[in-house]
């Protein structure tokens, strides 16, 4: 009996390959929709998985215990806050020791200070021969690179007493440290950044999880925040960072919000002056931002499927009109409704199924492209999105398959011999 089962599906599959390699043209056209819509869906859960990780990369680098402050939500410079939070009075640098003198939960706070050129203008850095302004500034306390380690292959991080006296020395980020030190050794070497000489101490390795293309610290220019705060005394982007002893990041967090509220004398009734953050709340943001384009990709691509789903239905009610004469000498030799109702949902099944694997494939092509264009970005090809993608299609072949498979099955046969 097993034996004859397994001949019924092959032969099953047989005629279905058959009927759809017969009428190519037409097959072609009728799994378009599902090509599409496949295509659309693995394409962007691929994407976003590759950009994900890259976040997850990017963020896990500054500490997972570690609590970010600033005076809004968003990147650092402030990108990506809302026009009230702008507004905020800004951070001040003396939080730090009030913050370790009072939260029991922080270890260390860290003090980091965007620098940005007055409007009309912009940094750049020079050594002879070469120049560059595709960079940012930043002061920091050395304690930071205490708090969120960064590999530093080359030379070391500016000491506290270096930082305590103003000096003049930067760390370089991989890419700037490329662009103005080709083939070179810039350890020891003088560069300027806005008409001020600094000693370059040391580079920083390539940061983890660019997004397409380099990541933006490694454009960045690092120097001790006492220097940047002589040097640039209008500049107020501060930006701290706590480490939280292991295990009480969530106390710290609480501690952290009750001094800022009463420093700042924020009323009880008013929100947060604030933004406090973590490595899992950005990436946790990131995911409500990403399940919102996924459910759009789908809305979107649900109509191609649909679109593909009703062309399989009428082509497969299109075939039972075609083959009535088929299915009454099948039913004449003996073939029961099952089998019609096999032969018939095999055959929308296999449309389907062809369109899910070539949606797959061009999934890939198209995810390999992106990856090539953009490095930083990561993009692969989950398993999951792949065999979503292909049994979405046969689920569609199944569901689209089963009036048509039925109808056919319920064809009397000597009607359906008659039939020319």
């Amino acid at each position: 009996m097993i034996a004859s089962v397994n001949v019924s599906v092959r032969e099953t599959i047989t005629m279905a390959l058959d009927a759809v390699w017969t009428h190519r043209f037409r097959s072609s056209l009728t799994i378009l929709g599902i090509v599409i819509g496949i295509t659309t869906v693995v394409t962007v859960g691929s994407l976003l998985t590759g950009l994900r990780k890259g976040i997850v990369d990017f963020f896990q680098e500054f500490g997972p215990d570690n609590v970010f402050i600033a005076k809004a939500s968003g990147d650092p410079g402030g990108g990506g806050a809302r026009p009230k939070e702008l507004k905020r009075k800004p951070l001040r640098p003396e939080y730090a020791e009030y913050l370790k003198s009072v939260c029991r939960s922080i270890e260390d706070v860290g003090i980091s200070l965007f620098i940005n050129p007055q409007p009309g203008k912009f940094f750049s850095a020079k050594v002879p021969g070469f120049e560059s302004d595709n960079m940012s500034l930043a002061g920091v306390t050395p304690n930071s690179y205490t708090i969120s380690p960064r590999e530093v292959p080359l030379g070391r991080i500016f000491t506290q007493d270096e930082a305590q006296r103003a000096q003049r020395v930067a760390v370089l980020g991989s890419s700037i440290a490329e662009a103005l030190f080709p083939g070179g050794n810039p350890i020891g070497q003088t560069l300027f950044i806005d008409g001020a000489d600094f000693s370059v101490v040391g580079v920083f390795a390539p940061a983890k999880g660019g997004f397409f293309g380099e990541n933006g610290l490694d454009r960045q220019i690092v120097i001790p925040f006492q220097t940047a705060h002589l040097r640039y005394p209008q500049s107020e982007n501060y930006f701290l960072t706590a480490k939280a002893r292991p295990g009480l990041r969530a106390d710290a967090i609480e501690e952290i919000r009750s001094a800022l509220r009463k420093l700042r004398r924020t009323p009880a009734k008013d929100e947060d002056d604030f933004a406090i953050s973590t490595a899992d709340s950005i990436i946790q943001n990131f995911d409500k931002i990403t399940g919102m384009i996924v459910l759009v990709s789908i809305s979107i691509s649900g109509l191609g499927l649909l679109v593909g789903g009703i062309g399989v239905m009428n082509i497969m009610l299109v075939s039972v009109t075609e083959r009535t004469r088929e299915i009454g000498i099948r039913k004449a030799m003996g073939a029961r409704q099952g089998d019609i109702v096999l032969q018939f949902l095999g055959e929308a099944v296999t449309l389907t199924g062809v369109g899910g694997v070539l949606g797959v494939i061009f999934s890939i092509g198209v995810t390999l492209i992106v990856g090539a264009i953009f490095p930083g970005l990561r993009a692969q090809v989950p398993v999951w999105a792949v065999m979503t993608g292909f049994f979405v299609s046969v689920a569609i072949g199944i569901f689209f398959g089963v009036w048509p498979a039925i109808k056919a099955s319920r064809l009397d046969p000597v009607e359906a011999l008659r039939y020319e």
